[in-house]
């Protein structure tokens, strides 16, 4: 319980973690950042790092005049990690997924709700879920690993991977850059960082409500 409640603390409070971590180690957050981000897509058994917020917070303190952190290299480093995580959970998929059943360890490491529900979208929206999982919480670190237990043609992915990733990163990014210095946000950032979430969700729910009417139309 006090492991949740320190996880949710940082999720809420994320902005002020971060400016520590910022004043503490200075450019040294750019390798926390992307390795964060690295760990985050790329490990199956890691859904629960906030991505979207930490884009949002990294953006907003980057807005600061006098910055230790540099809103161009942001872009580029975390675009990279987002891309490479993406990668290697593909291929972690492609060698582990067909044989998934049988490796109790690994069952006992993943959600396996989230993972029913992530392959359930995946195999309703094929190669577009590769992108559009990427700006769903949770969803987004199953759907690489899937696509490679899937043996999804590798190029077909990597074309999703890139588009998803540089887009991803640059919605949470210019996000915190240019409205997170707000007074209003920065008075209720936790508030945002619940708002994120449901904005994040928000494609994924749309394609499925415009698939669950053209189905209806069609019956």
């Amino acid at each position: 319980m006090n492991s949740l409640s320190w996880f949710i603390d940082v999720f809420l409070h994320i902005d002020q973690f971060l400016t520590q971590i910022v004043n503490q180690y200075g450019a040294w957050t750019y390798i926390i950042l992307f390795i964060v981000i690295f760990i985050e897509t790329g490990l199956v058994i890691c859904p629960f790092l906030p991505g979207d917020s930490l884009l949002f917070a990294a953006g907003a303190i980057a807005a600061h005049a006098g910055s230790e952190l540099n809103l161009a290299l942001l872009l580029c480093l975390i675009a990279i990690a987002a891309i490479l995580g993406d990668t290697l959970n593909y291929w972690l998929g492609r060698e582990i997924g067909q044989s998934f059943e049988k490796h109790n360890r690994f069952q006992r490491l993943i959600n396996q709700e989230k993972m029913a529900k992530a392959e359930h979208f995946f195999n309703k929206y094929g190669g577009f879920a590769v992108f559009l999982g990427r700006f769903a919480p949770f969803i987004r670190t199953f759907i690489p690993f899937i696509a490679g237990a899937s043996r999804m043609h590798y190029p077909f992915f990597l074309f999703y991977n890139i588009i998803g990733g540089v887009v991803w990163t640059l919605a949470g990014l210019l996000a915190g850059f240019f409205f997170g210095q707000i007074p209003f946000i920065k008075a209720h950032f936790s508030l945002m960082m619940v708002l994120i979430i449901f904005v994040s969700l928000l494609p994924m729910i749309l394609v499925m409500v415009t698939n669950r009417i053209k189905g209806k139309r069609l019956d």
